[in-house]
């Protein structure tokens, strides 16, 4: 009887295709939605190293040309009103603000200061809505992924012992392929949630130290329009 249990487990595919094309069509679904999200999160990912990367070579770039002691309206002049860069675009929402607060005879509006400040505020503040877009997803795929890997888990296994009834037998191959595609949809629940949550941390880091650095720039901007004002 054992070594006819056995004959019989060896034949079962347990590849994952095997235990996927056995599955129900509920856990089936399950493992879909999860490999979707999987999918798409490792494309968010991807995409965001390639932004940050960018952002920083940028932002490099740009802190170089702003320091470089030439006149910030010839620099405001090089990159016209909407420029590419991120750091860039917080520069001339403030040079833009600057200009429109001079009056027609050469004098400056009252409040130009308050102004400037809040053009570039709202200029970062578009910087992160763009820089953290898509990270919402990470969360949300780290938090739920393993929730809907262990609904396909309990939903296959009250299925095996549905099995296991109408069989009326507990043997290996009765058991043992619907244990395991249960088990499957946690393992890629799992799959989807640990990688999303890994990275949803690291980028968000990132994230913060590159708008860290586009609040300096914008103080240090402000500072010195601020003495210019003055004098």
């Amino acid at each position: 009887m054992e070594a006819e249990t056995l004959a019989l487990a060896q034949e079962i595919d347990f590849s994952m295709w095997g235990l996927f094309a056995r599955a129900t069509l509920t856990v089936k679904l399950v493992m879909l939605l999860l490999t979707g999200a999987s999918i798409w999160s490792w494309g968010i990912i991807i995409q965001k190293q390639i932004n940050y990367r960018r952002a920083r070579r940028q932002a490099a770039r740009f802190d170089q040309a702003f320091w470089s002691g030439e006149p910030l309206d010839g620099l405001f002049e090089q990159l016209g009103p909407e420029p590419s860069g991120h750091s860039e675009r917080i520069f001339a929402a403030g040079m833009s603000e600057w200009r429109r607060s001079h009056r027609s005879d050469g004098g400056l509006i009252p409040g130009a200061q308050a102004r400037i400040d809040r053009s570039m505020d709202v200029a970062i503040a578009k910087e992160t809505e763009n820089l953290q877009s898509g990270l919402s997803v990470l969360a949300t795929v780290g938090s739920t992924a393993p929730f809907v890997g262990l609904f396909g888990t309990v939903w296959g296994i009250m299925t095996a012992f549905i099995e296991i009834a109408q069989q009326q037998s507990t043997n290996l191959a009765v058991v043992a392929p619907g244990i395991a595609e249960a088990l499957l949809a946690t393992g890629l629940g799992l799959l989807a949630a640990i990688p999303a949550v890994v990275f949803y941390n690291k980028l968000s880091a990132d994230s913060d130290r590159i708008l860290g650095g586009y609040e300096a720039f914008a103080d240090e901007f402000a500072t010195i329009l601020s003495r210019q004002l003055d004098s």
